[in-house]
């Protein structure tokens, strides 16, 4: 469409993305009329609709710089441009929103902004210390949204009713709360109260608010619950190592970290170090939890992250923190308000039932909680932010697919059992939902129901397939079966690390008709082809199949899912596989206490008859071992991953180390990485006295160079020039870039993760893009068939 540049015309645009609850329209609608444009802007279930007349060329400017200057939190993902033959109004308006079909994305929760936060601390400003200030750059929005459209009356700030002061600001377009839908104020918002959750009675106020109350409360050492955008926090004081051994015995939460929040910066470098990336991430509106490296001048209690050196900090998220963290020189813990491996408690009257025997004090409020969001956690590694956890600031993520997924059906990608998400594929995104948990729990599994249902109706969502984990006894697989048997429609089984695998080229829009790449992934276990646990993967992929083509040594589980929790089995099958343990033959220098009272005898017979002992070629297990073989965790892991955590955070202590541990690759069909050749190594270090730090570092490094030497092996072999990096081992920061440096120097393209998590938090998208591929290929239309199951493997790389 063409037009002169003085011609006048009428056009409709469609704008779709994140363009909701953002400051979308009063952008267009300031623009539009420094420009002269007649018109009008409003929401819809589609996104946004801009009816426009001018100017051919203005209108042009129009588009450019809506481009250009976008609100903070919105995202364009396509504008579509329409002839408009309708009536327009003279001047240019925000007009009321429509329904209609949902095509639009409820935009994630935002930190509070600069300018919120200096009205909280101007007592000149109507908003002196309101806990609740926000404006159109932050505030809450997954987080209190019911439905869509985006307006008040379909989130949980429906019941408060604007002042006429907070009405101007509304209606006002040259104000920063013009159309910010949560916008409230002390005269007619949400107010926050303090209250008792045992037996303790609340302090006498003497003329403070609450928030006040509450920080004199932590300061003198109790546990005050908090309530924060996506659910409740426990909150005590961080430097104060009583309170955190008791938060610790009555959330019974034996190891796991806590999570930290600083007033500012200039706290929070006192206990780490960090540069500019990880400051980047702090400050940035997502303001996830930063995992930093503790080498700051000043230390915290060791029960803040036994055995690690690392915290994970972040900056105050909403005006209620601010307010509390502004009377603090220090970090305050802030966990996750539940009982260990529980969802985090949302509603006020589940704060008391199940809050009381942690905390003795809440700081609550009036505004309710829709939707749990947990806190986002992030890492930089190889100068990347990367997400480890997706939920509050990122969720929903709407991931634009890559070329040939135009016409992608909609389906429903259910995600794995452990650090669940789920992934919705609709107008040719993939939008992953917040991080879940792990679904072992009945009320995690409880929650994700809920969740799922919510998003189908946020998002209009009706699939055409279901695409599960082939595992048999995920709950999520189940459910998915149970569900396309009772809807009437497809299945697609995919296997565990063939998703890892397509959820890193679909991040890195790979496209569809893309050659296949390597995928390398390292985790704990996903269920094979062949019937054993796979965990060491090297498989030649793309999204409709997969080869595999190496693979690190099976050994034993003895004990099965026990194994996991009690890493001195996974040591005890590894020496033995590697012929490197005779407890006949035992010298004085052989200190196993990882063995003492233990059943061995027992265990030799499992192993010998296939008892409860399946084959895993898992790195997850291998790296439990080599923990336990230096004291680390081997009795018993407090939570998942914890013997790998405390492994790396021994090897940091040798810096300087170069040497490395060498592993044996065959020459079979199917590479095998064989460790004996590192087993008999490693021992022979531990009976010369070689510092365990030394140890675990020549370890990291030897994985690291043996995995680069298979993977430049067969790219010789099979001619691929890119690799992919997945799965939960790689959230170890120096076996990821070990590795990562290792295949660049050798040629390589290397894909990583970086928005989606590596681990199975990112199973949903590689999920979601499978299960698209393979109806895109099959030709499914997107209202359904009859019901199939469909095979996405094994390898199909050949068909």
């Amino acid at each position: 469409m063409s037009f002169s540049a003085d011609q006048t015309q009428t056009l409709e645009f469609r704008v779709r993305g994140t363009v909701q609850g953002v400051g979308f329209r009063p952008t267009v609608w300031r623009i539009a009329r420094q420009l002269g444009l007649a018109g009008e802007v409003l929401n819809d279930g589609e996104g946004v609709l801009v009816r426009v007349c001018g100017d051919q060329a203005r209108i042009e400017t129009l588009l450019r710089r809506l481009a250009r200057e976008p609100p903070p939190l919105a995202r364009i993902d396509g504008i579509e441009r329409h002839e408009y033959a309708g009536q327009l109004p003279q001047d240019f308006r925000i007009a009321e929103s429509l329904g209609g079909a949902v095509r639009t994305q409820v935009a994630p929760d935002a930190a509070i902004c600069g300018a919120c936060a200096a009205e909280l601390r101007n007592p000149g400003e109507r908003r002196y210390r309101y806990p609740f200030a926000n404006c159109t750059h932050c505030g809450p929005r997954l987080s209190i949204v019911t439905g869509i459209p985006y307006d008040r009356a379909t989130t949980t700030m429906a019941s408060f009713i604007r002042c006429e002061a907070c009405e101007a600001e509304y209606r006002n377009p040259s104000d920063r709360r013009f159309h910010a839908e949560a916008v409230a104020c002390p005269a007619c918002g949400p107010t926050a109260s303090l209250i008792a959750l045992g037996r303790a009675e609340v302090p006498d106020n003497g003329g403070v608010d609450a928030v006040e109350i509450a920080a004199r409360l932590v300061a003198r050492g109790d546990i005050v619950a908090v309530k924060g955008l996506g659910g409740y926090h426990l909150a005590c004081d961080a430097t104060n190592p009583d309170a955190v051994a008791r938060l610790r015995r009555l959330k019974r939460r034996d190891a796991k970290p806590f999570a930290l929040m600083a007033r500012d910066l200039a706290v929070i470098r006192r206990y780490c170090a960090f540069g500019a990336i990880e400051e980047r991430a702090l400050t940035s509106v997502e303001a996830p939890i930063v995992l930093m490296r503790a080498t700051g001048p000043r230390r915290l209690p060791e029960a803040i992250a036994p055995g690690l050196n690392t915290l994970g900090f972040m900056l105050p998220t909403t005006p209620l923190h601010l307010l509390l963290m502004d009377r603090f020189e220090h970090p305050l813990v802030m966990t996750s308000g539940n009982i260990s491996d529980e969802p985090a408690v949302i509603d006020d009257g589940e704060a008391r039932g199940r809050l009381s025997d942690v905390a003795s004090f809440a700081l609550t409020h009036d505004r309710a909680i829709a939707n749990r969001v947990d806190d986002s956690v992030v890492r930089i590694m190889c100068g990347r932010s990367r997400v480890f956890r997706l939920a509050r600031g990122y969720a929903p993520a709407p991931l634009r697919l890559p070329k040939g997924f135009a016409h992608a059906p909609d389906v429903l990608a259910l995600g794995g059992e452990l650090k669940a998400t789920f992934c919705l594929v609709k107008d040719s995104a993939a939008l992953m939902s917040q991080h879940q948990g792990d679904l072992e729990n009945a009320a995690t599994f409880d929650d994700y129901r809920n969740n799922l249902r919510l998003y189908q109706r946020l998002f209009d969502h009706a699939p055409s397939a279901i695409v599960i984990d082939r595992h048999p006894e995920y709950l999520a697989s189940k459910l998915g079966r149970v569900e396309a048997e009772r809807r009437g429609l497809s299945l697609i089984e995919v296997q565990h690390h063939h998703a890892h695998i397509a959820a890193c080229l679909a991040e890195n829009g790979r496209p569809l008709d893309a050659p296949p790449a390597l995928g390398i992934v390292l985790d704990g276990l996903g269920f094979g082809d062949d019937g054993t646990i796979w965990g060491g993967e090297f498989l030649l992929a793309d999204y409709l199949g997969y080869e595999r083509l190496a693979r690190l040594k099976p050994v034993a589980m003895p004990g099965g899912a026990q194994a996991i929790r009690e890493p001195w089995r996974n040591l005890y099958a590894h020496l033995k596989a590697a012929g490197a343990f005779d407890a006949d033959r035992l010298s004085p220098a052989d200190d196993w206490q990882a063995f003492d009272g233990k059943p061995l005898a027992m265990i030799d017979k499992m192993i010998a008859h296939g008892v409860n002992s399946p084959l895993a070629s898992s790195c997850g297990r291998l790296y439990d071992a080599v923990a336990a073989a230096l004291g680390l965790c081997a009795d018993r892991q407090a939570y998942e991953g914890e013997a790998a955590a405390r492994l790396e955070a021994l090897a940091a202590a040798a810096p300087n180390e170069r040497r490395f541990y060498e592993f044996d690759m065959s020459q079979s069909a199917v590479i095998e990485l064989d460790p004996a050749r590192f087993w008999r190594a490693m021992l022979d270090d531990l009976r010369q006295g070689v510092a365990a730090p030394v140890i675990a570092r020549r370890f990291h490094l030897g994985l690291a160079e043996s995995i680069a030497k298979v993977a430049v092996r067969l790219a010789a072999m099979r001619r691929f020039e890119t690799v992919a990096l997945s799965g939960g081992c790689f959230q170890n920061r120096l076996l990821f870039e070990s590795v990562h440096d290792r295949l660049c120097e050798a040629g390589l393209e290397v894909l990583t993760h970086a928005d989606a998590p590596a681990n199975d938090g990112g199973l949903s998208l590689g999920q979601a893009a499978i299960g698209a591929a393979h109806l895109i290929r099959s030709g499914v239309k997107s209202d359904g068939e009859d019901q199939t199951c469909v095979s996405a493997f094994p390898a199909a790389l050949s068909a």
